[in-house]
């Protein structure tokens, strides 16, 4: 059987990722509808939660690290009175206690004490590798090793409903937030414990209110028009650093800068990471603002021939 050519395919595209499957079995799944050489995804969901879970093709995985480092927003359902050995609804039950007298008031003064700069110990079933070896295979040896808590930022945490022993809560938090273990401290504060039985991610910053795609629609638009319809759910790479203010080069800097040198710029930004675009509004990657007002590059994208041409 002939082995499919594969395309050097360049984008990002927002999947909504589907229950019960992994996050690579979903790359995996986009990778062969696309046709795509080369892919990642950004940010690791749980097999039991859905949503946005962006995955980059070709050039944009060189920026798939800002995405990776970047803050969420998540939808969670909290089941108050039962806690889990995961966490959520995968793990064996391993205490139940009554839930009883507690009010929204008191639920919404202990959601407070969790907002803003927390310190969050991550749990046992987690992708945490530890001298190699995931944090959740050691965990179903048996194995629980002693983990050092982490800074994490909860920018806002509400309560959206309460009903009977189900919380839903509406989570905006930095990278490396660990819902499950939030929503385990939540319960232990309102001293009946908790585990999460529904967790849906919203938002991957930069990427805020912009459709999602499922892969049932993917799926589908392959079926009926084949893999080249495709192209048209995919984002510019450039969307993936769009917080980042932008430098325009001239022909002659550009040039340099592709020969991975640094390069004067008029008006500059005083410091941090920028966009980098030639004067005919190429994207060409990311960059850094030196102490002598110069811009390094950090990440480049192989220059298009119409670009490498021009200059």
């Amino acid at each position: 059987m002939t082995k499919p050519i594969l395309k050097r395919i360049d984008g990002i595209l927002l999947l909504d990722k589907p229950m019960y499957i992994t996050s690579n079995d979903a790359l995996q799944r986009v990778k062969r509808l696309f046709g795509a050489k080369k892919a990642g995804h950004t940010g690791i969901l749980d097999p039991r939660a859905t949503g946005m879970l962006p995955i980059c093709f070709g050039e944009a995985t060189k920026f798939s690290q800002y995405l990776l480092e970047s803050d969420k927003c998540y939808q969670v359902t909290a089941k108050l009175g039962v806690k889990t050995r995961t966490g959520d609804t995968e793990g064996e039950v391993i205490e139940i206690r009554p839930v009883t007298g507690i009010t929204q008031e008191q639920i919404e003064e202990v959601l407070r004490q969790f907002e803003g700069p927390i310190q969050q110990v991550p749990p046992m079933y987690s992708a945490l590798k530890i001298q190699g070896k995931s944090l959740y295979e050691l965990a179903r040896q048996g194995i629980q090793i002693p983990r050092e808590a982490r800074a994490v930022n909860i920018y806002k945490l509400q309560l959206i409903e309460f009903q009977g022993d189900t919380l839903q809560l509406e989570v905006q938090c930095s990278k490396g937030t660990y819902v499950r273990t939030l929503v385990e401290d939540i319960g232990e504060l309102l001293k009946c414990g908790a585990h999460v039985s529904a967790l849906r991610r919203s938002v991957v910053l930069p990427y805020n209110e912009i459709k999602m795609y499922t892969l049932a629609t993917l799926e589908d638009v392959h079926k009926q028009f084949g893999m080249d319809a495709l192209a048209q759910y995919l984002l510019p790479l450039e969307t993936s650093v769009q917080n980042l203010p932008a430098v325009k080069l001239s022909n002659a800097a550009a040039f340099y800068m592709k020969m991975g040198q640094s390069v004067m710029v008029p008006h500059f930004p005083a410091q941090g990471l920028v966009r980098i675009y030639s004067c005919h509004d190429e994207f060409m990657g990311v960059g850094e603002i030196l102490e002598d007002g110069r811009v390094a590059p950090r990440r480049l994208v192989a220059m298009p021939q119409k670009m490498a041409e021009a200059v």
